[in-house]
Formats: C-alpha cells, structure tokens, sequence
C-alpha cells in the first residue's frame, strides 16, 4: 500500500480545478486494487446557493463525480505509464443514492477495480459519511 496522496500530488494527476476539484486527500492507496479517498464537504460550496435555498443538500451528480475523480487517481496510479495520459470517465452503472450529503459531512470515497483492460478500469465504489453509506454505484475510466 502506497502512502497517503495530499493535494499537490492530486493536482498533478487529476486536470480538474476548483470548483470542479472533489478530491481533498487521498488516504490509501493499493495501485491496481483500492482506494480511499477523502472530500470534505463545506457551506461554501458554490452549488449550495442554488441547491436548495434554506436546505443544501450536495447534488447526487457531484457526489459520483467526486467518486469518479477518486477512480481516476486509482486508474492513473495503476497504469504502467504513470506520466502519460488522460483518464476518462467512460461510465456509470448500478448507481444509488441512500442518504443525503450536507454541509459539514466528509465524503469517505472507497473505490476497488473489479477488472482492467487497459485502457478500460472497471471500478466499484461506495460514499459513505460518518460510516454510513450515502452512494454506491459502478463506474468505468478508460486512460488515453
């Protein structure tokens, strides 16, 4: 298992800045099979002035993108040509939203490969808060 991931290493891997950026830290890290990663989530997120006035709740989109940015780091991490490439969020599957995500939760974003093809990654992953499952679904990244 790799060492935890802070920021400016994330930086360098995902092409996403804020307020697109989901991804805080990485806290493990296995290339090829797993990984932890943290987003934590504030009031002052832009998307919470418009969703919803008087009651923020994180859009279940953003919540998957921020789970597809973890799976991005993991695919990159586990390519055998770390330096080159772009990856791509190709697909989702399976996805469900359990519980809400609100303003002071933290996002802990576990993702497993369930096989590889380079350049296609076929991941799981799962959101949960407080140890609490708030998302699961199955999603693809292709690394060109």
């Amino acid at each position: 298992m790799e060492h935890a991931m802070h920021i400016e290493e994330i930086l360098q891997i995902l092409p996403h800045r804020y307020p697109f950026l989901l991804v805080d830290r990485v806290v493990e890290l296995e290339p090829g099979r797993r990984i932890v990663g943290i987003k934590n989530v504030s009031v002052n997120e832009p998307f919470f002035q418009g969703h919803f006035p008087g009651r923020p709740i994180m859009p279940g989109v953003l919540i998957v993108e921020a789970m597809a940015q973890v799976c991005a780091v993991l695919a990159f991490k586990s390519g055998k040509t770390q330096q080159e490439g772009q990856v791509y969020f190709v697909g989702i599957d399976q996805c469900r939203f359990r519980k809400p995500v609100v303003p002071g939760d933290q996002l802990r974003i576990e993702s497993a490969v369930q096989k590889s093809r380079p350049p296609y990654w076929w991941m799981g992953g799962k959101v949960f808060v407080d140890g609490q499952l708030v998302c699961e679904a199955s999603l693809t990244a292709m690394v060109k």
